[in-house]
């Protein structure tokens, strides 16, 4: 691999793509440490000490949200406006037919995702500033927030620099697609991710060595058990009838559908914990209320939902579940397999063509994928299972972290395999 990464730099054009990816994430880096205006320090502080939901919050941004900085949501508006039209797709024919068009209609898609981006990131921004407004007390957090006669102007110029802080964070990412090496918005979400990785080890080293050395054992275990879900796949075999056409003979060969273990990749545990913490997030705007019963309520569901309980991760890992075979069936639906087989002239051996081949490939896929939700449940409450055993359920990495960077891992070597191989270089991948 070494040998590898060697070879990538000795080419003058894929040095120069590599280079550039770096030096995009560094400007991401830089931006991530630019506060939003009016912001104190020491009221943020004091409220992410006091707030575990701020904490989780915080490792899904990499660290920008505890500075409050204008990178504070990343790129996840633009992943949420993706998964809402991918979901939209089957109910709306229009959103199908554009998916079905090939490069014309993928940009039109893209077109659509930016525009849904934008009061997707509105409403997260005015959410996320009213967290941290409400969630101290006594302490003033964001100063001049809401919507009266004197804080209107302060407020709209905070959420539209959180709003833009996102897109600056989605064109540095197709930069990256442009000219540079990998998935430009994975890229973006890896560097948030990663940069924070040294702080947890160095916290950890001084409060905790032996959790250090738990969690980095853990951590190399679940790496390779993620490489190995994500690249399974269950192949069914096909055969091609033989057609003749004039004095030609067509098809009469053999392949096969790949069927991957884990077809929903990390969206299952994004869809999972964002609704795991929406009751905490709106309990937390009433934990302060004045009337007895609210706050009591509002402090109640704060409790059942939070992640040093045992409800919260025995929800989480079933909500996982859930979500997996959801996701799995509605892209799986999409592809309409059996259909453009028997169009193809192509049948599974011993299985009738149409709807008997259909209900084959939906009851492997039901099978493969129980192991997929299951290692992806697992996978999500990893911090749950080892706090017993190092008095702490704070990770290296966050579970849709580890899944993510591992992921942008193999994608990034596989194009980076690819560039070599065209240059006769023998690349990462050993065969």
């Amino acid at each position: 691999m070494l040998q590898a990464v060697s070879n990538a730099f000795k080419l003058p054009d894929l040095r120069k793509k590599i280079i550039f990816t770096l030096g995009v994430l560094v400007v991401f880096r830089l931006a991530a440490h630019i506060p939003v205006p009016g912001v104190n320090p020491e009221g943020l502080r004091q409220v992410f000490e006091s707030n575990q939901l701020l904490g989780l919050l915080n490792m899904f941004s990499g660290g920008a949200m505890s500075h409050f900085s204008v990178m504070a949501m990343g790129v996840y508006p633009y992943i949420t406006a993706s998964i809402v039209l991918q979901l939209l797709q089957p109910i709306i024919p229009a959103l199908e037919q554009l998916a079905k068009e090939g490069e014309a209609g993928r940009n039109k898609m893209n077109q659509y995702t930016l525009l849904l981006t934008v009061p997707l990131a509105l409403l997260q921004a005015f959410g996320q500033a009213s967290l941290l407004a409400n969630a101290a007390g006594g302490v003033k957090v964001l100063s001049n927030f809401g919507f009266t006669a004197t804080t209107w102007l302060p407020t709209v110029s905070t959420l539209i620099t959180l709003t833009a802080g996102t897109l600056f964070a989605i064109w540095l990412g197709e930069l990256i697609d442009e000219q540079g090496i990998g998935n430009g918005i994975s890229i973006i979400i890896f560097g948030g991710i990663v940069t924070d990785i040294p702080g947890r080890v160095g916290s950890l080293l001084v409060s905790n060595p032996l959790a250090l050395v738990l969690f980095l054992l853990i951590t190399m275990i679940t790496i390779v058990g993620i490489v190995i879900i994500q690249e399974g796949q269950r192949r069914i075999p096909v055969q091609y009838a033989k057609r003749v056409r004039g004095t030609k003979v067509y098809g009469g060969q053999s392949t096969h559908i790949p069927l991957q273990v884990n077809a929903a990749g990390m969206i299952p545990l994004i869809f999972a914990v964002s609704i795991i913490i929406l009751p905490g997030i709106i309990a937390s705007y009433f934990v302060y209320s004045s009337t007895a019963w609210v706050a009591a309520t509002a402090n109640f569901v704060y409790r059942v939902f939070d992640s040093r309980g045992n409800f919260y991760w025995i929800l989480y890992f079933l909500l996982v579940i859930g979500f997996t075979y959801f996701y799995t069936d509605i892209i799986f639906q999409q592809q309409n397999l059996a259909e453009n087989l028997q169009r193809q002239g192509g049948f599974i051996p011993g299985i009738r063509p149409g709807k008997r081949t259909q209900d084959y490939l939906n009851g492997v896929l039901r099978r493969i994928t129980l192991v997929g939700a299951i290692f992806l449940g697992v996978v999500a409450i990893l911090p749950w299972l080892v706090r017993p055993l190092a008095n702490t359920s704070e990770m290296l990495i966050t579970s849709t972290g580890l899944l993510i960077v591992v992921g942008v891992v193999l994608d990034t070597m596989k194009q980076l395999e690819a560039q070599l191989l065209m240059r006769h270089y023998e690349g990462f991948i050993r065969r």
